[in-house]
């Protein structure tokens, strides 16, 4: 059934295609939070274990929202790494090192990006009607900074 949610068409498809970008995101950076809590060493490693569990619980329901809002604008969302792998901004982790430090700084480096790509994409949604993505997306901003800060306070300055 047709969505008729008063934003036009063309705005439907350009937001959801979007959000299937920003998905991609948030599953790469999911699996890479989940490798390194499984492969994280050193002396620090309980805790670590620990932080990044809570981390890559938060992204699971950030990517379950991100899908339900691409469905709720009428599209499909996508669900197969190899999709995932060719819309992403991200890279895949290319650190050989486990400890925590290693991989902190570069989930770090990815929440910082994700935030700069969700500030761009706010701006690309301003241009429609779709209100509801711009404060959806401003909600995930404001968790992707919260997440960053967390990995910023692990280092010493």
């Amino acid at each position: 059934m047709k969505t008729s949610i008063g934003i036009k068409d063309a705005d439907l498809k350009k937001v959801a295609k979007l959000l299937n970008v920003l998905l991609a995101d948030e599953h790469i950076i999911y699996m890479k939070t989940r490798n390194a809590h499984w492969n994280v060493e050193g002396a620090d490693f309980h805790a670590a274990h620990l932080f990044l569990e809570s981390q890559y619980d938060e992204l699971a329901e950030v990517i379950d929202e991100v899908a339900e809002r691409v469905r709720t604008l009428g599209h499909y969302a996508v669900g197969t790494f190899d999709k995932y792998l060719k819309l992403t901004r991200l890279t895949e982790s290319t650190s050989e090192k486990t400890d925590s430090q290693s991989y902190y700084k570069e989930l770090l480096s990815d929440h910082e990006s994700i935030a700069m790509s969700i500030r761009g994409d706010i701006a690309v949604v301003e241009g429609t009607a779709d209100n509801g993505t711009e404060d959806f997306l401003v909600g995930l901003l404001e968790k992707h900074e919260k997440m960053a800060w967390m990995l910023r306070a692990h280092f010493i300055k």
